[in-house]
């Protein structure tokens, strides 16, 4: 997901991405876990994911574009 693209969602609906990001992210590291996840690269990407929407939630907060 691009910022551009997280920069036209609502603080709310960031908050839900963020939370089904945190959920996916659990789910991939218990495969991971158990030897059963074959894609890695989804845990990095999705580290990468909610540093973003966090990110752009800080920005939209404090009235920052």
């Amino acid at each position: 997901m691009k910022a551009e693209e997280i920069r036209k969602l609502t603080l709310e609906e960031i908050d839900k991405k963020i939370i089904e990001c945190k959920n996916e992210l659990f789910d991939l590291r218990m495969k991971q876990a158990n030897g059963s996840l074959r894609e890695t690269h989804k845990i990095h990407a999705l580290r990468k994911d909610i540093a973003r929407l966090k990110t752009v939630r800080v920005e939209l907060e404090n009235g920052g574009n």
